[in-house]
């Protein structure tokens, strides 16, 4: 019997760094068991470079990776979403559209690495942190027992990581 396929979107305001190496990451780590998607309430258009720059730099494809409208998900033939993480406070604070189907959502907020300035060395680090964060907590997530999980504790545990 093939396992469930779990789909999971990663919101920001953007939808040019944090959220787009949520999505990258854990395509990778989930393959066949999560399917991840990232959007932004108020997407730029293009992805940040420093993001693809340190998802390729630990070995993450970014093919396919573009920055999008939640609305985009909020359509009626748009995959049925299981999961809804954001990662920032902006898009945490918005008024979301409603998702069919009722996921379990949960706010993992964490510093925007593209707002971050100061010399190039420092911002391709400042990406690299953010990328580790949000891949310990993509770790913590999967590690989870999610089918046995009932929504309450589940939604309980998912804050938690978030505070990670």
């Amino acid at each position: 019997m093939a396992e469930r396929l779990y789909n999971v979107l990663f919101l920001c305001t953007g939808n040019s760094a944090r959220s787009i190496m949520a999505e990258a990451v854990l395509n990778r780590l989930g393959k066949g068991k999560f399917k991840a998607f990232s959007a932004g309430s108020h997407p730029t258009g293009v992805v940040n470079p420093h993001a693809l720059e340190a998802l390729r730099g630990s070995g993450i494809s970014t093919d396919g990776l573009r920055s999008k409208s939640w609305d985009d998900f909020a359509r009626a033939d748009a995959p049925a979403m299981d999961f809804i993480f954001t990662v920032c406070d902006k898009a945490a604070a918005e008024q979301c559209p409603v998702w069919p189907g009722r996921p379990v959502s949960a706010h993992w907020g964490i510093e925007d690495p593209a707002a971050f300035t100061g010399p190039e060395d420092k911002v391709r680090a400042k990406f690299r942190t953010v990328l580790s964060h949000l891949s310990r907590r993509i770790e913590l997530f999967l590690a989870l027992p999610i089918a046995s999980l009932e929504q309450s504790p589940l939604r309980s545990e998912l804050a938690k990581i978030g505070r990670s």
